[in-house]
C-alpha cells in the first residue's frame, strides 16, 4: 500500500491548487478526482459561463457602435463555433493544470473514492494511506422538489454547456448570480430569456444600489423578468405560478448547488446542517481530515476554495497561517455592467461610517467607452479611515476592484486611496475621486 504525506480528494480549484501548493513545500501528495479535472468551476460553471458572457458582451458592443457611426448591417451568429471557441479554451486549461500536477511529482488518481475510519483510501482496486486528508469533493445543483418536474424536461448547469444550438427561447428558474449571469449571456445571441423568481429581487446577496442598474439593462435587452410569486406546479411545458402560467421551450434551473457529502457521512463526520463543520483550521470531526471549499461555510467561490486549500496546507505543514479574513474575499458577478464587492454592505455595517458614491457618468473613460452605467462605492469607518466595504458597479469592475482590496489588505486606509495617483483617463481613477470624498475633497463632484 502506497503511503502519502497528504491525500486530496477533489481536483476543482481547491484540491488541485492545495495539492501543488503541498508538493511545493515537499509533501508527497496523492491527488484522487472522479470526474474532470477543474471540477465544476472549469467544466461546467465559472469558466464556461464567463465564456459566453464575453461573447455576448462582445455581440452588444457592436452593436453599440453604430450609435457611433461605425455600421454594421448585419451580426451573425453561429452558435457551434462559439460553442467549439469554449471548449478549446477549457482544454487548454485543463491541459495547463495536468502539466502543473505532472511536474510537481503528484500522484493523480481517477476514480471514485472511499475513506476507511483508519485514513485507507480505496479507489478502484487501489488502496492507500494518507496522514493527512482534505476533502475538496465540491457540489452539485440543487433542483427543488416542485409538484410535476417529474414529467419535465430541463437542464442544469451540468448538463447546460453541453448544447450545441442556440436556443430561440430559455426560461431560467433563479434570481442569484448564476441565473442572471446565464440570462446576461444568451439574450444578446438572440435567445428570448424569461427569468423566474420567486422572492422580491434578484442577486440579493449583492449590493442593494446595483441592482436597479442590472435589472433596468435586462429590459433593455429584452429579458422578461418575473419576481415576488409562488411556484404551483409543472404541467408538460408549462410552469402555473400564482402570478399565471409561462410556457417554455427549454427550461434551465440555476438554484444553487448542494455540497458532496459522501465520504463525510462515510467517516461519521460531525455535520453543520448539509455542510461538514469543522474547527478554525478547517479540520473536521476526525483529527487529519480537513474540509474546504462548497463543503463548508462561507462563499461558494472558486478563489475561496483555492485560498482555503492552502490555508490548509499551511495548517498541516507547521507554518501557522493567519487565518482567512472573510471580508477580504471578492465577489464578482459579470453582468454588463459587471459588480464586484468586497467587506460589508451598508446595511451590515455597525460602526460609525462614511459612505460615497461616485457615479460613472462623470467619468472620462467611461464616457468614451459608452460605458457610464455604475459606480464606485467606498464604505470607510469614520474615526480611523479603515476600509469597510467597496462596490464597484462598471465594465471591468471585477478588475477595478483590485485597487481597492489591495490598498487595505497592506492596511492602507481611505487616506491611502485619496492620496494614490491614478493615471488619466482610466475609469479606475474615479476610486481615488470616491475615496477623497469621504474626506469631503471629492473633485468631480459638486
Amino acid at each position: 500500500m502506497e503511503k502519502f504525506d497528504i491525500a486530496i480528494i477533489g481536483a476543482g480549484p481547491g484540491g488541485y491548487v492545495a495539492a501543488i501548493h503541498a508538493a511545493k513545500h515537499g509533501k508527497k501528495v496523492a491527488l484522487i478526482e472522479r470526474d474532470k479535472l477543474g471540477g465544476a468551476c472549469y467544466n461546467v460553471g465559472c469558466i464556461p459561463s464567463k465564456i459566453l458572457l464575453e461573447h455576448s458582451k462582445l455581440v452588444q458592443e457592436i452593436k453599440r457602435g453604430t450609435s457611433w457611426g461605425i455600421e454594421v448591417s448585419q451580426v451573425e451568429i453561429h452558435f457551434p463555433r462559439l460553442m467549439q471557441r469554449k471548449d478549446t479554451i477549457i482544454q487548454e486549461l485543463l491541459n495547463n493544470i495536468e502539466h502543473y500536477i505532472v511536474s510537481n511529482q503528484i500522484t493523480l488518481y481517477r476514480g471514485e473514492a472511499s475513506v476507511a475510519k483508519d485514513l485507507t483510501i480505496t479507489i478502484g482496486n487501489e488502496t492507500i494511506m494518507a496522514t493527512d486528508i482534505i476533502l475538496a469533493t465540491g457540489s452539485r445543483p440543487f433542483v427543488p422538489p416542485f409538484e410535476g418536474l417529474a414529467t419535465s424536461t430541463y437542464f442544469t448547469t451540468d448538463t447546460f454547456f453541453d448544447i450545441d444550438e442556440l436556443p430561440a427561447q430559455l426560461t431560467i428558474i433563479g434570481g442569484g448570480v448564476i441565473a442572471v449571469e446565464m440570462a446576461f449571456s444568451l439574450a444578446p445571441l438572440g435567445t428570448k430569456v424569461t427569468l423566474l423568481n420567486h422572492s422580491e429581487d434578484i442577486l440579493q446577496t449583492e449590493e442593494a444600489e446595483a441592482r436597479p442598474l442590472i435589472r433596468e439593462k435586462m429590459k433593455k435587452l429584452n429579458i422578461e423578468l418575473v419576481t415576488d410569486f409562488k411556484f404551483e406546479k409543472f404541467e408538460g411545458n408549462s410552469i402555473h405560478t400564482s402570478k399565471g402560467a409561462y410556457t417554455y421551450k427549454n427550461l434551465l434551473f440555476a438554484t444553487g448547488r448542494r455540497p458532496n457529502t459522501e465520504i463525510a457521512q462515510q467517516l461519521g463526520l460531525t455535520l453543520d446542517g448539509r455542510l461538514i463543520a469543522v474547527d478554525e483550521h478547517l479540520q473536521t470531526s476526525q483529527p487529519h481530515v480537513y474540509a474546504i471549499g462548497d463543503l463548508v461555510d462561507g462563499y461558494q467561490l472558486a478563489h475561496s476554495a483555492s485560498a482555503e486549500g492552502i490555508y490548509v496546507v499551511d495548517y498541516i505543514v507547521g507554518k501557522q497561517p493567519t487565518s482567512i479574513d472573510q471580508t477580504s474575499i471578492p465577489r464578482c458577478v459579470y453582468t454588463h455592467p459587471e459588480i464586484a464587492t468586497f467587506g460589508l454592505l451598508e446595511e451590515q455595517v455597525t460602526i460609525p461610517y462614511t459612505v460615497t458614491k461616485m457615479p460613472l457618468q462623470t467619468n472620462s473613460k467611461a464616457l468614451m467607452e459608452g460605458n457610464t452605467e455604475g459606480f464606485v462605492k467606498l464604505i470607510a469607518a469614520e474615526e480611523s479611515g479603515q476600509i469597510l466595504g467597496a462596490c464597484v458597479v462598471a465594465d471591468g469592475a471585477t478588475e477595478m476592484l483590485n485597487a481597492i482590496l489591495a490598498t487595505k489588505n497592506a492596511g492602507g486606509t481611505a487616506q491611502s486611496l485619496a492620496q494614490m495617483i491614478f493615471p488619466h483617463p482610466t475609469v479606475s481613477e474615479h476610486i481615488g475621486d470616491a475615496a477623497k470624498a469621504v474626506f469631503g475633497k471629492a473633485i468631480h463632484q459638486s
